[in-house]
């Protein structure tokens, strides 16, 4: 039987390698970040426009869709690929972050989750296996087995039961499994604990997934026990199947996470920020709301050639956020977006070129302390 998906590293530098993971719906280039289309649209972006930019892989939420529209329509409008009009690959996620960001709505058993949807509080129930039908539904490339995100502080022995229950569902989701087309990839838990790492990342690459992912993390432990705990993960993580950080982040994270040898990356911050007036640059992060750029002529970025930036001021985007228009956040959207889809580029580029550790630095430099454009 042919494999799902199909992966193979290209080029390395240290731990860090860029590759291809060929999908039904096209090949995807890694280090690979993905906008995350949370209702399987891409908050202020048309898909088109995410294809120009660059990006051949989006991931949406199963949760979300599995409350409205639901799973079956999708799967009479031809996967959540045709429905939302991407040409190119899905992921979906579980429903299992929900279970942390929702948690004053929901219960966690040994059978599932039980939410009260957020829209009108009907009772939804979401269990390892059904949270494969739904993604085998939607029809994305890759799904994601349902787990338990914990989150920060947690007390060691909750973090230890927590991966014993991932690692059961993962074994029922991999038991449910029936679409032979879509790819499933494992979630590693465990907390800060490293031991606790190591028994998850022990457990969930003994079984036959497609590729393995590090999840609860980012979730509001110090960005020094982030670092430490995802460069754990990825040296666990077999180096033939595509290695996925979960929910990470900005600039400085992502470059760093690619040295450790993680392929895929996701995060809400590039679209989220845009829509709360902050753009990622070359020089850092910059606050289009500040007073100093009322009159500035330029660019939010000279060296970027994103189509805002050919065509807008620092002043014009300024008066767009200011005056609430629509445009404001499709434009600092659009920015954002195309750095981070350049950000991979020049990773891919930089571990071809064996000059990586050169080029993470910089990217470090231009963001150490978070705002150097401010």
């Amino acid at each position: 039987m042919k494999a799902p998906i199909e992966f193979s590293v290209t080029a390395t530098e240290g731990s860090a390698r860029t590759g291809i993971i060929r999908t039904a719906h096209g090949e995807v280039s890694t280090p690979a970040f993905m906008p995350v289309g949370t209702r399987a649209a891409v908050k202020a972006m048309s898909p088109d426009e995410l294809w120009e930019i660059g990006y051949r892989l989006v991931l949406a939420n199963a949760y979300h869709l599995l409350v409205r529209p639901g799973p079956e329509l999708v799967r009479e409008m031809g996967g959540v690929g045709r429905f939302m009009a991407f040409p190119g690959a899905t992921l979906t996620d579980s429903g299992g972050f929900q279970a942390m960001s929702l948690a004053k709505i929901n219960s966690i058993s040994e059978d599932g989750i039980r939410f009260r949807s957020h829209l009108d509080g009907a009772p939804v129930i979401l269990t390892p296996e059904s949270a494969i039908q739904v993604q085998e539904a939607l029809g994305s490339d890759i799904m994601m087995v349902l787990d338990e995100c914990t989150p920060y502080p947690a007390e060691r022995d909750d973090v230890r039961k927590s991966l014993e229950l991932t690692a059961r569902w993962a074994q029922r989701g991999l038991r449910a499994r029936s679409s032979e087309t879509q790819a499933l990839f494992g979630i590693v838990q465990g907390g800060i604990f490293g031991d606790l790492r190591r028994t998850s990342a022990g457990q969930i690459t003994s079984m036959p997934f497609d590729g393995f992912a590090a999840g609860g993390l980012s979730v509001g432990e110090p960005k020094e026990a982030m670092l430490e705990m995802a460069a754990l993960t990825a040296s666990m993580l077999p180096g033939e199947s595509p290695r996925y950080l979960m929910g990470v982040g900005t600039p400085a994270d992502l470059i760093a996470a690619v040295g450790m040898g993680f392929d895929m990356f996701d995060c809400v911050m590039p679209t989220r920020n845009a829509r709360n007036g902050m753009a990622f640059t070359s020089a850092g992060r910059v606050s289009i709301k500040r007073a100093a750029y009322q009159r500035d002529a330029g660019p939010l970025d000279e060296k970027c050639g994103c189509r805002p930036c050919r065509r807008f001021s620092r002043a014009y985007l300024r008066h767009l956020y200011l005056s609430g228009e629509i445009l404001a956040a499709r434009a600092l959207t659009e920015h954002n977006l195309f750095f981070y889809a350049r950000l991979m580029r020049e990773a891919q580029a930089a571990i071809a070129s064996r000059t990586f550790r050169a080029y993470a630095n910089s990217v470090t430099a231009a963001f150490q302390d978070g705002d150097a454009a401010e």
